[in-house]
């Protein structure tokens, strides 16, 4: 089977269904980003740090491959489709209160950076806000799983506190931001 199909070569592709779209659609953009977000994942899960951390980082993975599809499907109604849940969302809760029970107490905000595993999580975390601002867009003109939202915006949460406890384990002090009021 060859790769390469070129039915893309005008600009537009299939939909899930066969239906033809321009590859400028809002849907587009929202797969696609979450495309992008899965890639940068799996550059996290690649990094040292993160060796205990690589079940449920391919777990996530996959529901963003499952979150694809849903988006990458006009009319998910017709169609047997993998799903999200609110276990998906309450397993994510869990992942994060089981990290962050361990991290000293936020004061601040934090600058993003301090260590080359650092600053790719926290380059993920603003692809994932990216795909989340991209889903939502998409809602305001047609019908999105509102648990796609939901997951995108715990995500970003978990990636936020993976970010804190990938320092953590690096020794890694965290830079406070000192807001400049003059």
């Amino acid at each position: 089977m060859k790769i390469y199909t070129k039915t893309g070569d005008t600009g537009e592709t299939s939909l899930i269904g066969g239906k033809r779209v321009s590859k400028a659609e809002l849907r587009i953009s929202a797969y696609g980003t979450v495309d992008e977000l899965n890639a940068y994942v799996g550059l996290l899960r690649d990094q040292p740090v993160n060796k205990s951390r690589k079940e449920v980082i391919t777990e996530i993975q996959d529901r963003l491959f499952t979150m694809g599809s849903i988006l990458a499907a006009p009319d998910p109604s017709e169609m047997k489709l993998p799903a999200l849940s609110e276990q998906d969302v309450s397993w994510l809760e869990l992942e994060i209160d089981k990290m962050d029970k361990t991290l000293p107490q936020m004061r601040s905000f934090v600058l993003p950076g301090g260590h080359q595993s650092v600053s790719f999580g926290h380059v993920t975390r603003t692809v994932c806000r990216r795909a989340e601002r991209e889903v939502v867009m998409l809602a305001g003109h047609e019908q999105v799983d509102p648990l796609v939202i939901k997951y995108l915006n715990r995500l970003s949460d978990y990636l936020f506190v993976l970010c804190r406890k990938m320092s953590d384990e690096l020794k890694i002090t965290e830079v406070p931001w000192k807001a400049r009021l003059s």
